[in-house]
């Protein structure tokens, strides 16, 4: 049986889809689909914070943060090739911002470019990630035209797949190294379980959080030495927390139905957070050898959260609630 096959051809001038970096490529690459395919490319979850942002007499191209965490993504954009001004400029956002990791995206990076990335790595701990990104235009036939990140320079310790190593347990306590280790190893078992939960950089901490498509959301699995138990929360931040928290309430009937388990509907009135939580008592993170158990609940689960979850979080608009409060 023949099949036919279009012709894949690059579109090698990116001014044919943005005019203007300032007016046309900064705000398509800070709308929340493209920030998505930027972050898959990367291996992290961004959630945008800010787009041209002040950093002295500077003005940055797109800020953005893991979510659920203080970590900053710096990202500035090129639809030329990479330049000695814009170098300088990411080194300056850089110290301005405190910011955790820089992606610097250009047409086309120089050897000279390239290098001066490489080497940013090199120097720099692991509080700092630097990466070098390529974007490319490409159309099938008649087909609309799609673009295509690709990574020119990354940091060192970067694994394969997405997302950097757990930094070194030096001057930890003995609790704190061994939550370090235990989320290194949950990260390293989703990563080889090829599921769409993405998890962050392990830190010596008892939680872990997850984006779940939407800014003010976010997934959270923690491990509880002093109660000897786990559990997974859908956490619910922000000034809208707790609208978003009663429009979701309004669906617990069909949620608890649709997700099988005990879940615990937590609104938590004296604190800025909400929460949709499930626990697991008999799942004792004390016990080393038992990890693996402990990863597989978590991973089933977190998927188990994003099925039921995402879509409708999606979905959830704060002027439904606003006009059934008035009616």
């Amino acid at each position: 049986m023949k099949t036919d096959l279009g012709l894949l051809k690059q579109i090698d001038d990116l001014k044919e889809v943005w005019r203007s970096e300032a007016k046309d490529f900064t705000p398509w690459l800070a709308e929340e689909n493209n920030l998505q395919q930027l972050g898959n490319t990367i291996g992290l979850d961004l959630e945008l914070d800010e787009i041209e942002k002040n950093v002295g007499p500077y003005r940055a191209d797109i800020l953005c943060r893991e979510p659920g965490t203080d970590h900053f993504i710096l990202i500035e954009n090129q639809i030329e090739k990479t330049d000695h001004t814009h170098l300088g400029q990411i080194l300056t956002y850089a110290a301005g911002l405190k910011a955790v990791t820089i992606v610097w995206i250009a047409k086309r990076f120089t050897d000279e470019h390239r290098a001066a990335i490489d080497w940013l790595n090199t120097i720099t701990d692991n509080d700092f990630s630097f990466f070098g990104l390529e974007i490319e235009l490409w159309r099938i036939g008649n087909s609309p035209i799609a673009p295509k990140f690709n990574i020119v320079s990354k940091p060192n310790e970067w694994t394969k797949g997405g997302g950097s190593v757990a930094t070194g347990s030096k001057n930890l306590s003995p609790t704190k190294t061994m939550q370090l280790e235990y989320w290194t190893k949950f990260r390293e078992y989703v990563l080889q379980h090829g599921t769409l939960i993405r998890p962050q950089k392990a830190s010596a901490q008892h939680w872990m959080n997850f984006s779940i498509g939407r800014t003010g959301f976010y997934m959270y699995s923690f491990m509880d030495t002093q109660k000897e138990r786990v559990g997974i929360r859908l956490v619910m931040d922000g000034e809208n927390a707790k609208p978003y928290y009663k429009l979701l309430q309004q669906q617990k009937k069909a949620i608890n139905k649709e997700f099988g388990l005990g879940l615990e509907w937590q609104e938590l009135p004296n604190k800025k957070n909400s929460y949709i939580s499930i626990y697991n008592n008999s799942l004792n993170p004390k016990k080393k050898k038992d990890w693996t158990n402990q990863f597989t609940y978590f991973l089933e689960k977190l998927e188990k959260y994003h099925k039921v979850f995402s879509q409708r979080i999606k979905s959830l608009d704060i002027g439904d609630l606003i006009e059934e409060e008035e009616d």
